[in-house]
C-alpha cells in the first residue's frame, strides 16, 4: 500500500538523520543551551530578517501553540481563529486546558479576515455584559490552513495591520509553513512572516525532521521570561541539542524550502488528475494536501491500493477525502495513484 496519509509518517530526511548519527559520542550541554542550538537559531533570525527574535525548539505543535498562547493572554482572555482551526478541532480542547477559550470565527476556505476580527472586537467592545465573556486577546492563524489554502502576503500584511490596530497580538502556527512558501511560489517569504506576526513557528515535525518544531518570537512585549513558560508546560527536553542539530541541517542550503517544493510539485500533479476526470475539489489548495470530493465506490477503488484520510461524509453517497504528499513522496508513488485515477470515470456510484 502507497500512504498519502499524512506529511509526519516518514522517519527523516537522510541529512537529518546523518547529523544526529555525526553527533554521536559528543556530548552537549542541556535544554537546548548548545551550540547546535544557537546555529540553527542564528540561521532562523537571518532568514527571517529578524536579529532580534527569540527562537525556542519544543518538541510538537500543539505543545508550541499552547505554550505560546498561553503565555500570551491574560487569565480572562480567549483565543480568535478559524473555526477550522488547529487549537479549535484538532487539540482536543488543549488551549481550553490551560483556561482559555477559542473564540471561532466562520472560514472560508480555512481562511479568517480582517473584517471577521474587526467586527467581533467591536461587537465584544460594544457589549454591555462583555465582562461575562472571554475578552479577546490574540488572534492565531494557520499557514498552509486546515485545507491546504495559503495566506498570501498581502492578505498577511492586512492581516498585522488590523490586529496591531485593535492591539492584538498576532501568531501563526507554521506546523506546514514551507509548504505554504513553496505554494506562493516565491511571492511569501520568512521575512514576511516575522514582519507581520507576533509570533509564529517553523515546522520540522512535518517537514522533514524526526521531530520538533521552531517558536519564534518576534516581539520583545512576549519574550519576557519564556523559557520558564516552555518548562512548565513540559517542553524544555534534556536532549533539546537534537533539535538543535536536526533544524541546522535541515535549513542548510535552502533543503527546507526545496523538500516542501517537491511535495507541492507531487501534490499538484494529484490535483490536476482528478480534476481532468471531472471530479471536484474541495477547495482550491494551492499546497501538499489535496481534498477530492468522492462517490463511495471511487473512495473503495482507490483504498484497494492506497492509505489517505478520509476526512467527512459529505451526503448519502459523497465523502471529502485528503491526499498529502511529504518530502519523502517519490514521483513514482504518484504515477501509481495517477494511473488509478485515471480509472474513476467508470466509477460513478
Amino acid at each position: 500500500m502507497i500512504s498519502f496519509n499524512n506529511d509526519y509518517g516518514q522517519t527523516a530526511h537522510p541529512a537529518v538523520i546523518e547529523a544526529v548519527i555525526k553527533a554521536q559520542g559528543e556530548t552537549f550541554p542541556g535544554y537546548g543551551e548548545d551550540e547546535a542550538c544557537d546555529a540553527a537559531a542564528q540561521r532562523i533570525r537571518s532568514l527571517c530578517g529578524a536579529p532580534g527574535c527569540q527562537v525556542h525548539f519544543l518538541p510538537g505543535g500543539t505543545q508550541a501553540n499552547l505554550t505560546l498562547i498561553a503565555s500570551v493572554l491574560r487569565p480572562h482572555q480567549g483565543v480568535l481563529c478559524a473555526d477550522t482551526g488547529h487549537i479549535a478541532s484538532h487539540e482536543t480542547g488543549a488551549i481550553e486546558a490551560t483556561g482559555h477559550k477559542v473564540l471561532t470565527l466562520p472560514h472560508q476556505d480555512g481562511k479568517i479576515t480582517p473584517a471577521q476580527i474587526q467586527d467581533f472586537v467591536a461587537r465584544h467592545r460594544a457589549d454591555d455584559t462583555r465582562e461575562h465573556m472571554p475578552q479577546p486577546g490574540l488572534v492565531y492563524l494557520s499557514n498552509t490552513t486546515e485545507f491546504g489554502t495559503v495566506y498570501t502576503a498581502p492578505e498577511l500584511n492586512a492581516l498585522s495591520a488590523c490586529c496591531r490596530q485593535l492591539n492584538l497580538p498576532l501568531y501563526l502556527d507554521g506546523a506546514r509553513l514551507g509548504y505554504a512558501l513553496a505554494a506562493a511560489d516565491g511571492q511569501l517569504s520568512f521575512s514576511d512572516i516575522a514582519r507581520c506576526c507576533d509570533a509564529f513557528t517553523i515546522g520540522g515535525t512535518k517537514q522533514g525532521l524526526l521531530y520538533g518544531e521552531a517558536l519564534v518570537i518576534t516581539n520583545p512585549a512576549l519574550q519576557k521570561d519564556f523559557r520558564y513558560h516552555i518548562k512548565q508546560r513540559g517542553g524544555l527536553l534534556g536532549k533539546g541539542f537534537l533539535m538543535g542539530l536536526q533544524f541546522k541541517a535541515l535549513l542548510q542550503d535552502g533543503l527546507y524550502l526545496s523538500l516542501a517544493q517537491s511535495a507541492t510539485t507531487q501534490a499538484l500533479r494529484i490535483r490536476h488528475a482528478f480534476t481532468a476526470q471531472g471530479i471536484p475539489l474541495f477547495c482550491d489548495s494551492p499546497s501538499n494536501q489535496q481534498f477530492p470530493i468522492l462517490t463511495a465506490g471511487q473512495m473503495a477503488s482507490l483504498a484497494n491500493a492506497f492509505i489517505f484520510a478520509r476526512m467527512m461524509p459529505l451526503d448519502d453517497n459523497r465523502w471529502l477525502a485528503r491526499f498529502c504528499t511529504s518530502w519523502a513522496t517519490l514521483p513514482q508513488e504518484v504515477d501509481q495513484l495517477l494511473k488509478a485515477i485515471q480509472k474513476l470515470d467508470s466509477i460513478k456510484a
